[in-house]
């Protein structure tokens, strides 16, 4: 029974993903202690959603729920590029940081895409001609 109720943690995208929320949280943790309950909150949050709603979309039964989260999950990546972006203008992460998590986010989101191509696919197989 468990092997069916935590099959999203086989999906490679949700591993990946769930190494870059690690990541993620590695890098702000030499924030400026000013940006604790700022920044550093908000990519918390924002970088911990993406595997979370990989999982959840994962346990949902339609195509169309299972794109929503994907959908959410993408907004969240894409929300955390934004803030380590910031991060490296704001000089609190180094070029070599900013290099590495941009190397990170850029296979989450190509996994993300495929993810998402598949279930479009499998949504237009199903619709009727």
């Amino acid at each position: 029974m468990a092997e069916v109720l935590f099959s999203f943690r086989k999906l490679k995208v949700y591993q990946e993903a769930k190494s870059y929320t690690l990541a993620s949280y590695a890098l702000i943790k030499n924030f400026p202690p000013d940006e604790r309950f700022a920044m550093t909150q908000q990519i918390r949050r924002a970088a911990s959603s993406i595997p979370f709603n990989i999982a959840e979309g994962s346990g949902r039964y339609s195509t169309k729920e299972q794109l929503h989260f994907v959908g959410i999950a993408f907004g969240s990546l894409n929300e955390t590029l934004s803030q380590f972006d910031l991060a490296h203008d704001l000089c609190y992460i180094t070029d070599e940081e900013w290099e590495e998590i941009g190397l990170r986010y850029k296979r989450v989101a190509y996994m993300l895409s495929c993810m998402r191509r598949s279930l479009l696919a499998r949504e237009n197989a199903t619709q009727p001609s």
